[in-house]
């Protein structure tokens, strides 16, 4: 199936929407002065344990503290801090850890205040972004993703990806990699890897070297929390995970932003290059590629698909509940036909869903009840099909007795929640009606005070298209009686997100007049 990178840039966020088959499947924002995203690495002091919880609270030199649980903590903490320390105080000087002694591993089954002193430092990660009240979740099984590999410090396993199904590659692979990987750092093979010759490999392994060695040069120099190693942009990251054959255009409308993925681009593959595409066009990208339309229709409480059936999402506290209706337009003779055709449909669209909108935790989904045991199992089958593009980890049972399946999915960051919900263009919220009618009246007189004003400018009018169309309408049209009134011709240009009587100006060099 082609993938497609659309992706949006204004001076405050960028977007990015990924689209298969031109339909779209996620939706990425990111703020340009964001300041923690999940990959992150951080000093962190130990600010207070809660031995309770098994859990501390680490100061990451943020607003919040972050949270760290003993689960998260992993097998090396012991090797991980006593590292930390040492470069800290000098003692270790290597970038590498060729010369590092490793530590035992740390029991499973222990308290956190046996691991950590109060006010002791550690390197961590961020796992999760900050979600409502709570602070950035940690790790201390910190890891540096690359385009074919996943470097683990202070451990020795190379693990290849479960995805890559040849059991030739898969040894291969692993072969390759014991042979480059430094000492005392563990490889992950990513699926990308597939194919790839030990150069290719190398050059990866090379690359995450070379921010190790950032990070102890880093922690060198800083004594309080901060932050040790950025990720890459999400724009950057997105292509470095799902970057693949099956991609056919990545397209940005903005000039900068191309030139920098044009570089990271060439880094990490430079036959993907002539996929990248600045767009010129005089619509918005989004419009112009119909992700705008996409989203308005997707993040609702109701998501319709083509045969009529429809889901209905609904969100509690401790989960999200999914229901699967047939609609008005399903008719067929055999009702357990009906049902199967009904649930393969909506089982595609609810993985679409969990990764539109980003959909994390437990889920149940209640599919139309069938009672043939075999249709239940190719219904399984097929959720797991649908769902195996998903990055996210994710769990899915069979259909329970009662029609249920169960589905857990990892995640990282706040779910997407759009508003599809609008002001009412008359009332504006009000609940009192502005008389329609006096739209142009309104504009006219507006007009009258910028001419005045402001004489010599050129006027640029923008409107809803409703309103544009009215305006270009007829022989003379209302333009053109403009153009006879003010001896100036006004342009005019419409955007399909204004409301109905939603309408700008804007001057020869493009920027708005504010009319107060």
């Amino acid at each position: 199936m082609d993938k497609e990178l659309v992706i949006k840039s204004s001076p405050t966020e960028v977007e990015i929407a990924l689209l298969e088959g031109s339909k779209l499947v996620e939706i990425h924002r990111q703020k340009t002065n964001n300041s923690s995203t999940v990959g992150d690495i951080f000093l962190a002091s130990a600010k207070k344990l809660m031995p309770g919880l098994n859990a501390g609270f680490m100061d990451i030199g943020h607003r919040k503290d972050a949270f760290l649980h003993y689960t998260d903590l992993g097998p090396q903490i012991k090797s991980l801090i006593k590292y930390t320390n040492a470069v800290m105080k000098g003692s270790y000087n290597s970038p590498l850890l060729d010369q590092f002694e490793l530590e035992p591993d740390n029991p499973k089954t222990g308290k956190i205040d046996q691991v950590f002193d109060k006010n002791g430092h550690v390197l961590v990660q961020v796992l999760k972004e900050p979600i409502s009240t709570k602070g950035p979740r940690l790790s201390c099984e910190l890891t540096l993703p690359g385009r074919y590999v996943v470097l683990t410090p202070f451990t020795d396993i190379v693990a290849v990806s479960k995805k890559i199904a040849s059991n030739d590659e898969r040894k291969r692979l692993k072969v390759l990699v014991e042979s480059v990987k430094p000492k005392n750092f563990g490889v992950i093979v990513r699926t990308a890897a597939e194919g790839k010759k030990v150069a290719d490999l190398h050059n990866d392994i090379k690359e995450l070297e070379d921010k190790w060695k950032t990070i102890f040069n880093q922690l060198k120099e800083t004594k309080s929390p901060d932050k040790i190693l950025s990720e890459i942009d999400k724009t950057s990251s997105i292509l470095r995970d799902i970057l693949n054959d099956n991609f056919n255009k990545i397209t940005i409308d903005d000039k900068d932003l191309h030139q920098s993925i044009k570089d990271y681009l060439t880094t990490i593959a430079p036959d993907k290059v002539r996929i990248l595409q600045l767009y010129k066009g005089t619509r918005q990208i989004f419009d112009q590629y119909d992700v705008n339309r996409q989203i308005k229709a997707s993040f609702g409480k109701t998501s319709t698909m083509g045969s009529g059936a429809y889901i209905v999402i609904e969100h509690t506290e401790a989960m999200h509940v999914i229901d699967v209706n047939s609609g008005p337009k399903m008719v067929k003779k055999d009702q357990e036909d009906a049902a199967l055709s009904v649930n393969l449909e909506a089982a595609e669209e609810i993985a679409r869903q969990l990764r539109l909108r980003d959909i994390g935790g437990l889920i149940i989904v209640d599919f139309i009840d069938m009672r043939n045991p075999e249709n239940k199992t190719s219904l399984f089958n097929k959720m797991r099909d649908f769902m195996e593009g998903d990055r996210a980890q994710h769990t899915i049972l069979p259909l329970s007795k009662f029609g249920l399946m169960q589905i857990t999915r990892q995640r990282t960051r706040p779910e997407v929640n759009i508003d599809t919900t609008e002001v009412c263009p008359s009332c504006q919220g009000s609940g009192k009606v502005n008389p329609s009618i006096l739209i142009i009246d309104n504009i006219q007189r507006d007009i009258d005070y910028i001419i005045n004003s402001r004489p010599k400018s050129k006027i640029r009018l923008q409107t809803n298209q409703f309103i544009y169309a009215y305006l270009k309408n007829g022989l003379p049209s209302v333009q053109m009686k403009w153009f006879v009134k003010y001896k100036k011709w006004i342009s005019l240009s419409s955007d399909a997100n204004f409301h109905l009587f939603e309408y700008k100006f804007y001057d020869e060099a493009d920027d708005e007049i504010r009319l107060t």
